[in-house]
């Protein structure tokens, strides 16, 4: 793909809908060229013609199911050898159908090779091209849930936790090597995730409801911010800082060569 703008391009995962298509969106307005990657190719079509047309931007889609292991590597080589690439929008996942208790296990490992191992590959790739070249940004997108999984069906509570705890140790491997990493942790968003996972967006509280617009612009003005983590729905950032401070208290005392006194355990 040639690059046409200044911006250079953008890599979007899961960009045929809901977050995906409006990253694509924002990102297009923003003057990057974009490569729209979801499984739905008539659908990544007719977006990637839109923008074009609105924004005079270059879009290419490129159809690929990451839950193969063939499409998923076709996405990898391209994070890795298209220099052109400066912006990657790890989006792409699903959602459950249902509390654990219940829930189809050929389903769960369904959603988790998708929201787990194609989200790391991807993210793990897309960081080895851009830190040789000391530039780049990569954006994954986690969820709320990741702070409170007991909220949520737990294994994609567990595969949202997976994202962010990967997002803070690529942010620190990469310090310092020209590469910009963000996890964007949405809380419920008005998108086609619960319906097509059984669901339906009619049956919660609207107040607590997000449109996905009003996600994703909170979210790249997080990363405009130069934020690690960004809660789109957060007003007080001193909450998560409290929280990183109290997480970072524990740090000397995780792992020490005598078992806590309060286990009453002889040494």
């Amino acid at each position: 793909m040639t690059t046409t703008s200044g911006k250079g391009t953008a890599l979007v995962t899961g960009a045929s809908s809901g977050i995906g298509a409006t990253y694509a969106d924002r990102l297009a307005r923003r003057g990057y060229d974009l490569v729209l990657v979801a499984r739905d190719e008539s659908r990544l079509a007719e977006l990637a013609g839109r923008l074009e047309q609105n924004y005079g931007i270059s879009a290419q889609a490129f159809r690929a199911d990451l839950g193969e292991r063939a499409d998923l590597r076709r996405v990898e080589q391209r994070l890795r050898d298209d220099e052109g690439i400066a912006l990657f929008v790890n989006n792409a996942g699903i959602g459950p159908q249902g509390p654990l208790l219940t829930a189809d296990l050929d389903y769960l490992d369904t959603m988790v090779d998708l929201n787990v191992f194609a989200a790391n590959r991807l993210a793990v790739a897309a960081a080895q091209a851009f830190a040789p070249r000391a530039s780049g940004a990569i954006i994954n997108t986690a969820s709320v849930v990741a702070l409170a999984p007991h909220f949520f069906n737990g294994s994609y509570a567990a595969s949202k936790a997976f994202v962010l705890s990967l997002t803070e140790a690529l942010a620190g491997e990469l310090q310092g090597k020209g590469v910009q990493v963000q996890a964007v942790l949405p809380g419920l968003t008005r998108t086609e995730i619960f319906d097509r996972a059984g669901g339906s967006m009619e049956a919660l509280d609207p107040g607590r409801v997000m449109e996905a617009g009003d996600m994703v612009d909170a979210a790249l003005a997080g990363f405009d911010q130069g934020e690690l983590v960004t809660i789109p729905s957060l007003a007080d950032a001193g909450l998560y800082d409290g929280y990183i401070k109290a997480r970072s208290a524990l740090g000397p005392h995780l792992s020490l060569n005598r078992p806590a006194p309060r286990y009453g355990v002889a040494v």
